[in-house]
């Protein structure tokens, strides 16, 4: 039974995975296919999103099977539980995926003030964040897992002077609007990437270090001192 169970696991683990390396492979092929313009690329990454869908449906279902036929403590536990939230952030991920792939063949090609945004970098630190969560989680790294959420301020921060600059171009003239407006919609998703690949981080932080740093990060990052308790 106990072999079984570790089996089950393990089977848990490489699934995890491998939706890991999918949906990886799904952000840097839509980011790609903005940057080079290209619309075979963003047709592909919508062609394979059915193949994260059943993804995420079987990690669902090995989690509900182990928790019906086991009774995992510890470690197992949390490992078991951070799965069905780490799994539906990935799934997130590639959603957003497919939204960056059609914002790329809306957009066809890139406007004359795309130098002018921070697109590019918050392209570069998201696709940094989704990698550093998802190795976080194969190596059960907790302080790879602190960099990333360390790392959210800074892509909030992109995506506010985003709306800032491109609502300014939008002023210029008419003819900026429609293409501004794609990137304005691309500059939230690529801030949203960095909002899961957080929440992947805080679960992995949970598996390894069996603390909770969701919304109050801070205190365990930095060291700072629990606050008292308020009824």
């Amino acid at each position: 039974m106990e072999r079984h169970f570790e089996h089950q696991i393990e089977k848990l683990k490489t699934r995890v995975i491998k939706m890991c390396s999918l949906v990886d492979e799904q952000v840097e092929f839509a980011l790609r296919a903005v940057d080079e313009e290209n619309m075979e690329l963003a047709s592909l990454v919508k062609e394979r999103d059915n193949k994260v869908d059943k993804y995420d449906v079987k990690i669902d279902k090995i989690c509900q099977k182990i928790f019906a036929l086991n009774q995992p403590v510890a470690m197992d536990l949390r490992l078991i539980m951070s799965s069905l939230t780490i799994n539906s952030n990935l799934e997130r991920i590639g959603d957003i995926a497919v939204n960056l792939a059609e914002g790329a063949m809306l957009l066809k090609q890139k406007p004359s003030f795309w130098g002018r945004t921070h697109i590019k970098e918050m392209s570069v630190l998201a696709k940094e964040m989704i990698k550093n969560s998802i190795d976080a989680f194969i190596e059960g790294n907790a302080k790879l897992a602190e960099k990333v959420v360390q790392s959210d301020d800074r892509l909030d921060s992109l995506n506010a002077e985003n709306h800032k600059i491109l609502i300014e171009i939008m002023k210029e003239t008419p003819e900026n609007i429609e293409p501004a407006v794609h990137l304005l919609v691309m500059s939230r998703q690529l801030e949203r990437l960095g909002d899961h690949a957080t929440n992947i981080s805080e679960d992995v932080y949970f598996i390894v270090e069996a603390e909770m740093i969701k919304h109050n990060y801070e205190k365990y990052l930095f060291g700072e001192d629990e606050e008292d308790d308020q009824d």
